[in-house]
């Protein structure tokens, strides 16, 4: 007795499906942030051309899983055996999608209509075969296991769904080799072949899904889709974001006094950071042998204008620099390039002279200030030379 116990327990362990609550927050979530991801890509597009592919995909995703969302019962108790329709068509329409627009970044003029057409060719034939199918009285035929779809795998119905699992293996094929294959003369950033191979493995297991149904299986991939789309948005904005411009440096001819500083204060707070911030410009412009220094930090500027941390962090903030540790490396950042265009560095690897540690981190800092790399500045300044 205890035994059928356990087997019926484990029965239904492997039969419990997932709440239509849970899916229904899972799909609205999922649609929320693609929805949010279009509207923001939206306002970048009207500048940079290259956020248009990336606006209306997730806009389509958006509005599709909004759509999902209102059928959340049918999909935690619905079971439509293998290969199903209405999992097939939608993988199929939704791999290729998938495998276009990540080419717009590299490639803003990849997207032409024409091209998305021809691309599109297969999807569109097929949908429009199997809806004339449908209307002419073919029956879906649900199947529970292989050894049904193999009886009836001469049916139009069959062969049609088996046609449009090709076609969607044909997109996930692409969505590893088009970059490669399409993209010529065009540096493909690091992130976004990582973000590419991700893809590739994320729709093979929607695949899997698609053939085999399953609910959590299911909702699983939409996480993992969801939490891919944000994570190349937020890094196709960093680009962006590297060339904002940056803060001025200020030209301070006299310091002002802790007197002024602290009467400023009582009276105007932004006045008082602004007067701080004074001091610090005017510390830093005369003491250049101190920060040059690779071992310069934080700490000593709070010991060398008498500032604790708070202070020093508010107000570098109100002239808008992320943090101190940038505050000091824009001093640096000046002072490389007035090395490099006065010829007074003869290698990369003396990049000590204005303070960094090592050329890894002068590197990093001069692609998040200047919006350019190190060697490529080091290559123009040495054309300008000869």
């Amino acid at each position: 007795m205890q035994n059928d116990y356990l087997c019926e327990k484990s029965f239904n362990y492997r039969h419990r499906k997932m709440d239509s609550n849970t899916i229904l927050l899972i799909l609205a979530c999922s649609a929320t942030a693609h929805l949010v991801i279009s509207a923001t890509t939206t306002i970048y597009a009207r500048h940079k051309v290259q956020y248009l592919c990336l606006a209306w995909v997730n806009g389509i995703f958006g509005f599709l899983l909004a759509a999902v969302a209102s059928i959340s019962d049918q999909i935690a108790k619905g079971e439509p055996g293998i290969m199903h329709p209405a999992m097939i068509i939608p993988l199929m329409c939704g791999v290729y999608l998938q495998s276009i627009f990540p080419l717009s970044i590299p490639m803003p003029g990849f997207l032409q209509a024409k091209r998305m057409i021809k691309y599109a060719r297969p999807v569109l034939i097929l949908i429009a075969v199997y809806s004339l199918a449908r209307l002419m009285g073919s029956k879906i035929i649900i199947m529970r296991d292989f050894h049904e779809v193999f009886q009836n795998l001469l049916s139009s119905d069959v062969l049609l769904r088996i046609l449009a699992l090709g076609i969607s293996i044909y997109y996930i094929v692409n969505i590893f080799l088009i970059p490669r294959r399409r993209v010529h003369n065009t540096e493909i950033p690091n992130y976004l072949i990582g973000y590419c191979v991700c893809l590739g493995f994320s729709v093979v297991f929607f695949t899997i899904v698609s053939i085999l149904y399953n609910p959590t299986a299911l909702m699983i991939y939409i996480i993992i889709f969801t939490l891919l789309n944000l994570y190349l948005t937020f890094r196709t904005l960093e680009n962006m974001a590297i060339h904002l411009p940056q803060p001025l440096m200020i030209k301070v001819q006299e310091e002002p006094t802790e007197d002024i500083v602290e009467k400023a204060a009582k009276e105007d707070f932004n006045e008082a950071n602004l007067l701080r911030f004074k001091r610090l410009e005017f510390w830093m412009q005369n003491h250049k042998e101190e920060w040059t220094n690779n071992t310069f930090g934080r700490d000593r500027l709070c010991e060398a204008v008498g500032y604790n941390r708070h202070l020093i962090l508010q107000c570098v903030r109100s002239q808008d620099y992320n943090n101190v540790h940038d505050y000091i490396n824009r001093y640096r950042i000046e002072e490389l390039k007035r090395l490099i265009t006065k010829g007074r560095i003869s290698t990369l690897g003396e990049v000590v002279d204005a303070g960094f540690g090592t050329i890894q981190t002068a590197r990093s800092c001069f692609l998040k200030m200047e919006g350019i790399t190190l060697d490529e500045y080091w290559n123009k300044g040495k054309k300008k030379e000869l």
